[in-house]
């Protein structure tokens, strides 16, 4: 059953089966012009029932709906072609739209581009092959079509009595987007800011350093001071102290991803993260879901490109390996 927030804003809540993050908060916002849908769940059938279940409970139907995305990810934008339609539009920002806005030849190569630069850190081929149909990444993304338009930072989309405010927020994606409903006082925080599990910051090539956009993101957003945020999963909490707290993480992180390449020199990331802590249901690294291994490996990347910007770290090729050294 949806939750009405405010008057014409609604959170769907949207499980997400076999996956640490338990649900997707979705957001709809109706009135008297076209409803606007924030984000879908993955392309999968229990996301599928549960977003077009609620959604019908309030007399709609897929194609009835504009969508907005958050961020690239597929528990976002799974099912946004799906629930658009051929009528309605699917807003993404501009730097997000290529990945998922594309073709699936050019999906595959992107994947295969990813794949290669896993093997680079030492990301076991055996696993990387498993990858291919297990990462719901890949396998529950949104598929080919739909009518995408790119937003840019500032820009004001107005649905059902409120305008929206789009504020890029690069670091969990290179497009990750909050929306400010200033009269309201509500911000929609996508995955920025999450505040019972912390966003994965993974590196990109997009972004030579993703964790230092990300911190330089919490500052700017710490300078709103909604009534309440809508995050993307689970529940929501004070902003001001929860950027605080995400920006003393990352700091003891990196801390963490220091002492392990000081410790291993020459190790890859694949092996310096099975030296980091992670809060998972695993008694040691090599019993860590393939899965989850992927989303530790490209932390522990991304803290390392910050390493290596602050200088404290260097990293050189060895027979297509990168090896990993303290200043």
């Amino acid at each position: 059953m949806p939750e009405q927030i405010i008057p014409n804003l609604y959170r769907i809540l949207v499980p997400l089966p076999g996956n640490p993050l338990k649900e997707l908060n979705a957001y709809l916002i109706r009135g008297t012009d076209r409803p606007l849908l924030v984000d879908t769940g993955f392309r999968q059938e229990p996301c599928r029932q549960a977003l077009f279940t609620q959604l019908a409970e309030l007399g709609l139907g897929p194609g009835d709906v504009d969508v907005l995305l958050t961020h690239l990810h597929s528990d976002h934008a799974g099912l946004a072609p799906e629930a658009a339609g051929e009528r309605g539009v699917i807003y993404v920002s501009s730097l997000d739209r290529p990945m998922v806005d594309c073709t699936n030849q050019q999906r595959a190569q992107r994947w295969e581009n990813t794949t290669r630069r896993f093997a680079a850190e030492g990301f076991p081929a055996e696993l990387l092959a498993d990858m291919e149909h297990t990462n719901p990444a890949r396998s529950m993304a949104p598929p080919e079509g739909g009518r995408y338009e790119s937003l840019s930072d500032g820009q004001v989309l107005e649905a059902g009595g409120f305008q929206l405010k789009a504020l890029l927020m690069p670091g969990h994606t290179p497009g990750q987007m909050c929306f400010w409903l200033e009269k309201e006082g509500l911000m929609l925080t996508g995955d920025h800011v999450l505040f019972d599990i912390t966003p994965n910051i993974t590196s990109w090539p997009e972004m030579p350093d993703a964790l230092g956009s990300y911190l330089d993101s919490l500052d700017a957003i710490r300078a709103y001071a909604p009534v309440r945020c809508l995050p993307g999963h689970r529940a929501a909490g004070d902003l001001a102290a929860r950027v605080d707290q995400l920006k003393e993480h990352h700091c003891q992180r990196l801390e963490e991803a220091f002492q392990a390449v000081k410790n291993h020199p020459g190790a890859g990331a694949y092996e310096l993260a099975g030296y980091m802590t992670w809060k998972i249901r695993a008694r040691n690294w090599a019993e860590f879901p393939v899965a989850q291994k992927w989303f530790a490996v490209g932390e522990c990347m991304s803290h390392l490109d910050r390493l290596m910007v602050q200088g404290r770290v260097t990293c050189r090729v060895e027979d297509g390996q990168n090896r990993y050294q303290a200043v």
